[in-house]
């Protein structure tokens, strides 16, 4: 998070839906010991998975799809690499990577 994202984020009244959203995620992936990927599917909405990013898109399980608008405010919030974020009040700590999966570019919350 940008030091301009990390003031906007702080001075909101409540959690921004976008990491409500994430956390949910991040809440699901730690109870599997896996990670959540986001995947471009389209213009409008990005396809939510559970799984471990470095096996083949197929062991992926698909968990829904948030709109586009959600996935770019995720990361407009967080950054690359080691990322603290407070939704409602429960403290997540997780690693922001991308990758390639099938052939397309994915970006990964592992929990930590």
């Amino acid at each position: 998070m940008t030091s301009t994202n990390a003031a906007i984020y702080r001075t909101q009244a409540s959690t921004p839906e976008s990491l409500r959203t994430l956390a949910a995620y991040l809440e699901e992936a730690l109870d599997q010991g896996e990670s959540v990927v986001l995947m471009r599917i389209g213009t409008l909405v990005r396809g939510v998975y559970i799984g471990n990013p470095s096996a083949a898109f197929e062991d992926l399980t698909e968990r829904g799809a948030v709109a586009a608008f959600l996935a770019d405010e995720m990361l407009v919030l967080t950054h690359l690499g080691l990322n603290r974020i407070t939704a409602d009040d429960q403290q997540y700590r997780f690693m922001r990577s991308v990758r390639y999966i099938a052939d397309r570019q994915v970006v990964v919350f592992t929990p930590r």
